[in-house]
């Protein structure tokens, strides 16, 4: 996926989950976060960020923030983004090479997944998580405490139980990373919850992306520790 029109700007402060303010051309411009989650190891003072120049004129932030450097390392933050690359990563045939039905949104249960596929012989419920927490190379989720997600791990050991290929995929919104492992000292549940679904046979799946100023697309499997 691309962005279309990026603009560099230093972050200055961020009064909500929505809503940050950034230096941009020497402008102090009101933007929109697009990611609800904490983020506080990324959004530290002066960081450099990059953010997307909304093409409607009459739109109250005319930025969305979609991205940071934390040091060297550049950081894509949009909560949206990893379901559109893993959509293309579908598309692509690099998942499974034979899908002949790919149904964003699907609705299971009393839960919305992701994603549901079919090939020739199977069917496939998939659920993306994007990962942006990094430390020392070692990426982890959530960043803060989960209970939709949790729910969303519980229907996909109900749908294996009743046939399905079930997958949860965890998109690293970055490269170079040693592995991925649930963030247990924030919400321990969740990462039980994981070691109950890869027990009940639920695939885990860890794809790191290629990251670039205006881009995003998903690179390789990550090793995982739960």
């Amino acid at each position: 996926m691309k962005y279309n029109r990026i603009f560099k700007g230093t972050f200055l402060k961020r009064p909500n989950r929505f809503i940050a303010y950034v230096n941009i051309n020497g402008n102090e411009e009101v933007v929109h976060v697009k990611n609800t989650g904490r983020c506080r190891e990324l959004l530290t003072n002066n960081a450099t960020v990059l953010c997307e120049k909304s093409d409607n004129p009459n739109r109250k932030t005319q930025y969305d923030l979609v991205a940071v450097y934390k040091g060297d390392r550049l950081i894509n933050m949009d909560s949206q983004a990893p379901n559109k690359v893993f959509y293309e990563y579908l598309q692509s045939g690099k998942f499974r090479d034979n899908l002949t039905y790919i149904k964003p949104e699907y609705k299971y249960g009393s839960s919305r997944i992701d994603f549901y596929c079919e090939s020739n012989e199977e069917k496939f419920l998939i659920e993306v998580k994007g990962v942006t927490l990094e430390n020392d190379g070692v990426v982890s989720f959530p960043d803060a405490p989960t209970e939709r997600g949790i729910k969303h791990i519980e229907e996909l050991i109900k749908a294996k139980e009743q046939g399905y290929n079930t997958v949860i995929a965890f998109v690293i919104q970055m490269d170079n990373v040693k592995y991925f492992t649930p963030n247990n000292v924030t919400h321990k549940a969740f990462g039980d919850a994981l070691i109950k679904a890869y027990n009940s046979g639920v695939e885990i799946l860890c794809l790191d992306c290629n990251v670039t100023e205006n881009s995003l697309e998903i690179k390789d499997k990550v090793d995982y520790k739960l």
